[in-house]
């Protein structure tokens, strides 16, 4: 059964969504970026459900400042005390709970493997995971640019768009320009690495394979065991992939 809670953090009311069930391991959604509880396309409400239909309940809410709940949106790296307040609410709301998996997508992941542990989280799934300082040059990261650039130079309808003006030339230099500039490890790429390593076993990754935030994931992190979607959906909404996310966090919940 669905239904709308809400709970209080650092003063101000957070708004929540319980799909109620009897089990005893519970899965916790963290939104990414200021997407609201529902997920984009309703891929959040749509995986709540799947899941509860299984017997695990399951928790969405809106951080701060997103959505229905009040307060001012700090960003991800200041929701650890929202997820706190979350993961409270859930084991009142369900108190038969004993085992607590998180899932959380972009910088909902992030904020999982840096502060679920603290917050009372026994497993996290983590998709997606941002580890990009923002560059503010409106340009994707620089290993998914290098990414895409490797693949058109294989493609020889790439090189016909080139030489017909198909390609915006300006766009491909600045590309190019960002991608021979030698990159810096950033500070939040080795903090969430570190942080996936204190896990140990009970952080599991999974990385859309032709999304430019799991390809900077992949560039920063090599050495992390994940698990590849055939996708380039950053919230795996294309045809297969809710089915290949389900079956990834019920493994997880298992």
């Amino acid at each position: 059964m669905r239904s709308v809670i809400t709970f209080v953090c650092a003063g101000e009311t957070l708004f929540a969504t319980l799909d109620a069930a009897p089990g005893t391991t519970g899965l916790l959604i963290v939104s990414g970026g200021n997407e609201i509880r529902v997920g984009a396309h309703r891929g959040m409400a749509q995986l709540a459900a799947a899941v509860a239909a299984t017997g695990h309940p399951v928790f969405r809410y809106d951080r701060r400042g997103v959505g229905d709940s009040g307060g001012v949106n700090g960003g991800f790296l200041s929701a650890e005390a929202d997820l706190a307040g979350a993961v409270a609410a859930f084991r009142s709301a369900q108190p038969q709970i004993g085992t607590l998996v998180g899932f959380g997508n972009c910088d909902g992941a992030t904020t999982l493997a840096l502060f679920g542990r603290a917050a009372g989280i026994d497993r996290v799934l983590l998709a997606n995971p941002w580890v990009v300082e923002d560059a503010n040059d409106g340009l994707p990261p620089q290993a998914a640019i290098r990414a895409r650039y490797a693949a058109r130079l294989r493609d020889p309808a790439a090189w016909w768009r080139l030489v017909s003006g198909g390609i915006d030339v300006r766009k491909a230099v600045s590309g190019l320009r960002k991608i021979t500039t030698p990159a810096a490890e950033t500070g939040l790429a080795r903090r969430v690495t570190a942080a996936i390593g204190d896990w140990g076993g009970s952080a599991h990754i999974l990385l859309a394979e032709g999304d430019a935030t799991a390809i900077a994931f992949r560039a920063a992190a090599p050495e992390v065991a994940a698990e590849m979607v055939a996708t380039a959906s950053h919230s795996f909404a294309r045809d297969g992939d809710q089915a290949a996310l389900l079956a990834a966090v019920l493994r997880v919940l298992r």
